[in-house]
Formats: structure tokens, C-alpha cells, sequence
């Protein structure tokens, strides 16, 4: 199944803390991962447990993209990158 990807305001702005280069892996990774069977899990896409950023999460290397989905869209939520077993957004470290 295909799905439109809708990257909320505030995923956005967790986007634009990264270096050039950085977006351009994120946003590759949305195009390849989030456009197409973005409900069918693999290595790379899990379902979690409920939390504030997102049912979804998407790894691309050390970023991690949050997503919900809603009929045939996909709604990014939240970008961020883990360092060890820490998970940062916009530099600052977070708990799911």
C-alpha cells in the first residue's frame, strides 16, 4: 500500500537541528522506508508501546523517526538520534 508522508511542524524543526548531510539521510530514509508499507514490520520499522512521540518508530543508521499512521497517510512526528542506549531530539536527551 502507498501512503502520503506529512512531516508535522515540530518534526520539522527536529529535522533542521541536524547538519546538512544528516537531513539528507533522514529524508532519504522517509522517502524509502515511510512511503510504502509503512505498517509492515522489519529490521529497520517496529510498532511501540504507546509513548509521546509516535506508535511507529523508523531506523535510519542512529536517527530514529517517529510516525503515526491514519488511513493512507503518514504523519512524522518526531526526529531525533541515539547514542548508545540514549535517545536525543533537537540535542536534548528524552525518555520514551
Amino acid at each position: 500500500m502507498l501512503y502520503i508522508v506529512n512531516i508535522t511542524p515540530d518534526a520539522q524543526e527536529d529535522i533542521r537541528f541536524f547538519k546538512v548531510y544528516e537531513r539528507r539521510i533522514i529524508t532519504s530514509g522517509i522517502r524509502t522506508f515511510l512511503i510504502r508499507d509503512a505498517l509492515v514490520e522489519i529490521n529497520r520499522r517496529n510498532s511501540l508501546e504507546p509513548n509521546q512521540f509516535g506508535s511507529w518508530e523508523l531506523r535510519v543508521d542512529q536517527y530514529r523517526v517517529f510516525y503515526d499512521v491514519e488511513d493512507d497517510t503518514v504523519y512524522v512526528t518526531a526526529v531525533g538520534f541515539k547514542e548508545h542506549n540514549d535517545l536525543y531530539i533537537r540535542g536534548r536527551k528524552v525518555i520514551i
